[in-house]
C-alpha cells in the first residue's frame, strides 16, 4: 500500500527527515515510536502533504501512485486520513456541513454523484452508533467547545465517515484518560477492514496494547533505526530508548 524510499524532508531550510524507508502493506498496523523531536510528526505531515514541509529527496508511493506528485486534497481523496495531536476548532462550521462537503468532494474525485441528504444522514447515524459518539456532538460546530477526549473521538467518527485506506493516528492518545483511549481504540478496531492499514504514532505502551500493531518502528535523528514486532514496544516500555542509541550509534535528536 505505502512505500517510502530514502525520504529526506526539511522545514524552514532545516533537514528533519534524513533517509526514511518504510513499507506498510494492506491491512497492516504499524506503530512509530521515538524520543520527542525525532521527526515522527514530520513524517506524517509529509505523507499527507502539509505545504510547510519540503521533500528534498526520495519517493512515496501509495497504491502504485506517486504520492508526492499529488495535491494535499487529492491524497485525502485517494484514501489517506490523519488525526491530529491537537484537533483544531472551526467555529461556525457545523459537523454536518463539514462532513457532507468532505464526502461529496471525495465522491466527485471518484467520478460519483453527491450523496442525497437522506443517504448522508443515514450514513451519519450508522457511523455515529458504530463508534459510540453522542448525537449532540454532531450537531455542533467542528470541535468547538469539545473536551480533549471528545475531539479525539470526533476524529475517529470522521474517519468512520470517510472510510480511508490508510489512517495515520498522530499521538491520538495525547491527553486521553484510560476510558477515552479505550473508546477510541474500540472505534478504530470496529472500522478496520482487511485492506485498511494504519500508522500509529505514540509515546505510550498502553496505546500499543489497545491497537495491537503488526510491526513497531523506532525513529531517531530523522531515521528509522530499528524495527520489530510488538515485543520491541514492550522492551522500550521497560528499558527506554538508551539501549537503541547504544546499539545503533544514534546521538543527538533531530528537531521536528
Amino acid at each position: 500500500m505505502l512505500e517510502i524510499r530514502n525520504l529526506h524532508a526539511s522545514v524552514e531550510g532545516k533537514e528533519i527527515l534524513k533517509g526514511i524507508d518504510l513499507t506498510i502493506g494492506d491491512g497492516e498496523v504499524h506503530a512509530l515510536l521515538g524520543p520527542n523531536g525525532s521527526g515522527k510528526s514530520t513524517l506524517s505531515n509529509v505523507i499527507v502533504g502539509n505545504p510547510q514541509y519540503t521533500v528534498t529527496e526520495g519517493t512515496i508511493t501509495f497504491n502504485g501512485k506517486d504520492l508526492l506528485a499529488m495535491k494535499t486534497e487529492d491524497r485525502s481523496h485517494e484514501g489517506i486520513f490523519m488525526s491530529f495531536q491537537q484537533p483544531v476548532e472551526i467555529p461556525g462550521v457545523s459537523m454536518v456541513n463539514f462532513l457532507k462537503a468532505a464526502i461529496d468532494a471525495k465522491r466527485k474525485y471518484q467520478g460519483l454523484e453527491p450523496l442525497s441528504a437522506a443517504d448522508f444522514l443515514k450514513l451519519m447515524r450508522d457511523k455515529r452508533k458504530l463508534v459510540g459518539i453522542d448525537a449532540a456532538l454532531t450537531r455542533r460546530s467542528v470541535n468547538e467547545g469539545f473536551s480533549g477526549g471528545e475531539k479525539k473521538r470526533n476524529e475517529i467518527f470522521q474517519m468512520a465517515m470517510l472510510e480511508p485506506k490508510l489512517a495515520i493516528l498522530d499521538e491520538t492518545d495525547s491527553g486521553l484518560d484510560v476510558d477515552a483511549l479505550r473508546i477510541v481504540a474500540d472505534g478504530f478496531h470496529k472500522l478496520r477492514t482487511p485492506d485498511m492499514s494504519a500508522l500509529i504514532i505514540t509515546h505510550y505502551q498502553r496505546m500499543l496494547d489497545y491497537m495491537a500493531p503488526t510491526q513497531v518502528h523506532v525513529m531517531m535523528e530523522g531515521r528509522i533505526v530499528k524495527s520489530g514486532g510488538p515485543e520491541l514496544g514492550d522492551r522500550i516500555e521497560r528499558d527506554g530508548f538508551d539501549w537503541i542509541r547504544t546499539e545503533t550509534g544514534s546521538g543527538a535528536e533531530a528537531k521536528a
